[in-house]
């Protein structure tokens, strides 16, 4: 192990541990807004079975904060022990939104547990759905101080570089960078979407095993109708994030579409191979498209990236990210935009076996589009750790012990991910949701107390 680049290794050890964080931290900023959804519905259709939903998803969420507090810890830990350059040089620029992440969870997990423990102890519903508030900003205000994080890295300010040291630091602009706007509104609602796709992809799961109850038919509806919703407003939030890298990042978009020579009216490329020469074949090329997602216009000039030193070009292999990445994102519009036109399809069957299992399928979907879109966030950024000032081997750990340090991770994951399934799978197995309406003595077709 001690003759491994530690460079390589501690990148390695990086990403997976954000490999696993990100399923955690998505579904803890996306599933305090399902539960709203759910508990305001219940309360104002008076249907009992949305108010069960809510109640069933707070169980499982406990349990997923739980396991990503163990991993969130592991990235603060990484990033003094991997990363201690990086830490050394730019800590006070991004001490501001680590404390205020920080602040952000306390905020979240206290009213979150006053949630869990209040259930039906205040006669007017709605002061236990108002509680619900604190927790869905205390999980967006965290995504939304890390993801600045991130921000400042690909692009810095709020400081001067003297002697390789930021001094002169202003933590505030620091944070509030041109990159912010566009990330945090992207990483939120494809949190959004994801949680309501994995939601779904339990309900369709649920009717795919013949429980055909009420119940699940409406967790199916509202979380299919809330993939789409917030899938759109990813899409569309995701056109300004191609503005924005065509001004402050084109490398990283001429790499993200194999656009090598400046032009105007720029093809966007879909799929192909790269040649010897860096020739392109097989690909699909959408004429203009390119430019007019950089500019709004066919004859927006897109810079090529033959402008930029070799040293410093992002891999290209993120083309294969993107391409990925939208490709989930166009199956996440069109599988719910099926199931909400399903009484036009052919078939006389309300749920068709084929559209319960596309609509199975967008759960395990968006959670690649998740891990896409980091691994074109982080890969994309490359050789850079800080755009611009400092690269990833000069921040890196020269520890020759960081290969031990992966494999005990790794050991760390394992048993956390399986620990956390088997906790989800007996807590949802020991009372299902049928046996618990039946309890509760409600009418399975309307949830109403009989």
């Amino acid at each position: 192990m001690s003759t491994l680049d530690p460079v390589l290794m501690s990148r390695i050890l990086t990403a997976v541990t954000l490999f696993v964080h990100i399923v955690l931290a998505t579904i803890g900023v996306g599933i305090p807004v399902m539960l709203a959804l759910a508990e305001w519905r219940g309360i104002r259709t008076g249907d009992k079975h949305y108010i069960l939903l809510a109640r069933r998803w707070a169980r499982g969420f406990v349990i997923t904060v739980a396991v990503g507090v163990v991993t969130g810890t592991a990235i603060g830990l990484q990033l003094s022990l991997l990363w201690p350059t990086f830490m050394k040089v730019a800590g006070r620029a991004i001490a501001l939104p680590l404390f205020m992440e920080t602040f952000a969870f306390f905020v979240e997990a206290i009213f979150l547990g006053i949630y869990l423990y209040t259930w039906d102890r205040f006669k007017n519903k709605y002061t236990h759905l108002l509680l619900l508030i604190p927790v869905a900003i205390g999980s967006s205000a965290s995504a939304v101080f890390i993801t600045s994080l991130n921000a400042f890295m690909n692009q810095p300010q709020g400081f001067e570089l003297v002697d390789g040291v930021f001094t002169n630091v202003n933590p505030f602009l620091a944070m509030f960078n041109p990159a912010t706007p566009s990330k945090v509104a992207h990483v939120l609602a494809s949190a959004y979407t994801t949680s309501a796709a994995v939601l779904a992809s339990i309900a369709a799961f649920s009717l795919l095993r013949r429980k055909d109850h009420p119940y699940f038919k409406k967790a199916l509806k509202l979380c299919v109708i809330s993939t789409f919703v917030f899938a759109m407003t990813t899409i569309l939030i995701g056109d300004f994030s191609g503005k924005f890298l065509a001004k402050f990042q084109p490398e990283k978009l001429a790499a993200m579409e194999w656009h090598f020579d400046t032009m105007t009216e720029a093809p966007l490329i879909y799929g192909g191979v790269l040649d010897e020469n860096n020739d392109i074949k097989y690909a699909l090329k959408i004429p203009y498209a390119l430019s007019i997602l950089a500019g709004n216009r066919p004859n927006t000039e897109v810079i090529g990236l033959n402008e930029f030193p070799e040293e410093e070009r992002p891999p290209l292999m993120i083309h294969y990210f993107f391409d990925l990445k939208v490709t989930n994102g166009v199956l996440l519009v069109l599988i719910p935009l099926m199931f909400m036109l399903r009484k036009r399809l052919p078939g006389k069957k309300p749920y068709p076996t084929w559209l319960l299992i596309g609509i199975f399928a967008l759960g395990p979907s968006a959670m690649v589009a998740i891990w896409l879109g980091w691994f074109l966030a982080e890969v994309g950024r490359q050789p850079w750790i800080v755009r611009g000032y400092m690269k990833v081997a000069e921040a890196a750990t020269t520890s020759p012990n960081v290969g031990w340090m992966l494999l005990l991770f790794i050991l760390l994951y394992i048993v956390l991910a399986v620990s956390a399934v088997k906790v989800l799978s007996r807590l949802f197995r020991s009372k299902s949701a049928e046996e618990e309406i039946a309890q509760l003595g409600w009418d399975p077709e309307g949830g109403r107390g009989q």
